[in-house]
């Protein structure tokens, strides 16, 4: 037998085992993560934010967790589906985006890191133009819950604007939630700032009557989580979105991405002229991060 020439073709078989074995495992660390499409139509942007902090906290960790790829769902889901499918084991998504509640947090795996810094928590109104003057004279609560507010089924702002009084009636689903109030189903829909006056440029071409109210604030502790799937695969990819947001937090790249795309809506919202009416939310886990004062935003002072 030929020793050299033996030991070389050993040599290049273990090499090429190597290769092998080594692109395996770069397929297998390969994350794959499947978020939600939350509408059929195009006018619903009520998530871009959130996925692009998904995308930047996904590109923070590369070098620890590997390489990602980041898609949206084929088919549309109602909320009530996106949450079946996160709790099946195999799911069509593996991640979705939601302000949180107890069951939630229960059900699910939570990155307890207010994605928008509890931007969702200050709510403007959109309202039938001839009713302007009926939210011009609210002073006070009370004044503000002689008015019926909409909301979609088993949306968590519903229980909380409940326990502190109003009228809620609720819609089976998003987009007919405007044609709801246009029709005068209920007298105000509340939306997070930025929500308002994007839902409203959406949607005016079909709903011409609908405004945004221009005096009122409504504002109550609510955070937006990122939920997984309690799982192996859950439990990596949650600890490390958490770690990519921390990091966004720390370099101020969370900040820069909230400003993009929220600043404008808060300067447009004049804030500051607005009457700011305050509820509880008696709905909080014990394990909010309420202490952290560099993960809020307040748009009142813009600090």
């Amino acid at each position: 037998m030929n020793q050299p020439g033996y030991k070389k073709n050993l040599t290049r078989c273990l090499l090429l085992l190597a290769c092998c074995l080594s692109s395996t495992n770069a397929v297998a660390a390969m994350a794959r993560v499947v978020y939600p499409l939350t509408a059929s139509e195009d006018a619903d942007s009520r998530y871009e934010y959130d996925w692009a902090v998904l995308r930047v906290a996904l590109q923070k960790t590369e070098a620890r967790y590997g390489p990602f790829e980041l898609h949206q769902s084929t088919h549309p889901m109602s909320s009530q589906r996106v949450a079946q499918e996160l709790f099946t084991p195999g799911g069509r998504i593996n991640i979705f985006a939601r302000a949180t509640s107890p069951e939630l947090e229960q059900q699910f795996l939570p990155v307890r890191l207010p994605i928008d810094r509890g931007l969702l928590g200050y709510r403007m109104f959109l309202v039938r133009d001839s009713d302007l003057p009926r939210f011009a004279a609210v002073r006070t609560l009370d004044d503000l819950r002689k008015l019926s507010v909409g909301q979609g089924k088993d949306w968590i702002d519903v229980p909380i604007l409940r326990a502190a009084g109003f009228n809620v009636v609720e819609g089976t689903n998003y987009p007919g939630l405007f044609g709801m109030l246009s029709a005068g189903r209920f007298d105000f829909f509340s939306r997070g700032i930025d929500e308002a006056q994007r839902e409203y440029r959406e949607r005016r071409g079909v709903h011409p009557h609908l405004v945004v109210e221009p005096t009122l604030l409504l504002q109550y502790p609510l955070p937006l989580y990122f939920f997984l799937r309690r799982d192996a695969e859950g439990k990596l990819l949650a600890r490390r979105i958490s770690e990519g947001v921390e990091v966004m937090i720390r370099d101020g790249s969370l900040n820069t991405l909230f400003q993009q795309y929220k600043g404008a809506s808060i300067k447009a919202g004049e804030l500051q002229k607005r009457r700011v009416l305050h509820v509880r939310n008696p709905h909080l886990t014990p394990e909010t991060p309420l202490s952290r004062s560099e993960l809020w935003f307040n748009p009142l002072t813009g600090k």
